[in-house]
């Protein structure tokens, strides 16, 4: 089983050239390696990104997909509308397409065949257009979609560029796609920063300004004031208080409030006690069971892992999960690989 990696704005060309820097020994350029085509429903596109999690491979396998935009009526005119299908080109080595493609050919019925690479018309006027010679490749496509004959593209296939999830083969791999690339379902890896060390600056001299004799004058006077009212103020510090006793009347009553008042919180102290001790119950744990469930009913009827996300149980199911935000996505892919 492989680990798929996301690398974002990169090329098959840029892939090739810097693959022994970023995998080492996993990278071995004598082998024989091949660009094919894989087209399959739009919906599915997400499988086949994955697909390596599920593939036992010896070398990386780079897909990069392409949406036509400008040059889609191209395809249109050919019967298959380009927005219910996905269109991916795969840079696979040789040793690794049986592997790769078996179940999709022998379980799902895929359509072996070569299609035609042409260049995109130059009056369509597409911004960084290259030309480069039409080719064929080989194709394989799923069985529901029109088939067509020739796919057109801006540029080459080698400097088609965008989103490469590249499936690495083993767990030294798995180490390499964490530290230099996007992990699937987790996130960006993010380089820690530098903490940033202010310098402190030297401040300006204050300036002083000498006080005029007008100021002078008023602090002094300032002063004086404070000196005269200065022994009001410790006479009426220095009285003394006086404290008047309660009557005999309200002394015990008080007692008794306060008595009550802790008889009352020793008597609600054990239930607050036992309320804080209960564990909430998960709400999500009996529905990820019933995903679970669902999905092994699904696979000991035979139902194939691309039709499961079709099937009315499943979307039920699905639309609780978004309710409690429950991700069913890992869920699917640790069940249909086991």
């Amino acid at each position: 089983m492989g680990v798929t990696a996301m690398l974002p704005g990169m090329t098959f060309r840029q892939l090739h050239d810097e693959a022994t820097e970023r995998w080492g020994d996993i990278w071995e350029s004598d082998i024989t390696r091949m660009q094919i085509m894989i087209i399959c429903k739009r919906k599915e596109r997400k499988l086949l990104e994955l697909h390596g999690d599920m593939i036992d491979h010896g070398q990386p396998v780079m897909g990069i997909f392409h949406r036509p935009r400008t040059e889609a009526h191209l395809i249109e005119e050919q019967g298959l509308n380009p927005k219910d299908a996905s269109f991916q080109f795969l840079d696979i080595a040789s040793s690794d397409m049986g592997s790769w493609l078996q179940y999709l050919v022998n379980n799902e019925g895929w359509r072996r065949r070569t299609i035609e690479i042409f260049p995109t018309p130059i009056s369509l006027g597409i911004p960084n257009q290259r030309s480069f010679e039409p080719h064929s490749i080989l194709c394989f496509q799923h069985p529901d979609l029109d088939v067509i004959e020739r796919y057109y593209m801006p540029f080459p296939i080698d400097a088609l560029s965008g989103k490469a999830f590249v499936s690495l083969p083993n767990k030294k791999a798995a180490e390499l796609a964490k530290q230099q690339a996007e992990i699937l379902g987790v996130g960006k890896a993010t380089k820690p920063q530098a903490p940033v060390v202010e310098k402190p600056t030297e401040s300006e001299p204050a300036s002083v300004v000498p006080p005029s004799p007008a100021m002078a004058a008023e602090s002094i006077d300032s002063i004086t004031e404070v000196e005269s009212t200065g022994p009001e103020i410790v006479e009426q510090i220095n009285e003394p208080v006086v404290s008047i006793p309660l009557p005999p009347s309200e002394a015990p009553q008080q007692e008794e409030q306060t008595e009550q008042q802790v008889s009352f919180e020793q008597h609600l102290r054990p239930s607050m006690n036992d309320d804080e001790d209960e564990a909430e119950p998960n709400e999500n744990s009996g529905l990820e069971s019933e995903i679970r469930a669902l999905i092994s009913t699904m696979v000991e009827e035979g139902i194939e892992p691309s039709n499961m996300m079709e099937d009315g149980r499943f979307a039920i199911l699905n639309e609780r999960a978004l309710a409690v935000d429950l991700e069913v996505w890992p869920i699917f892919l640790e069940m249909v690989s086991i």
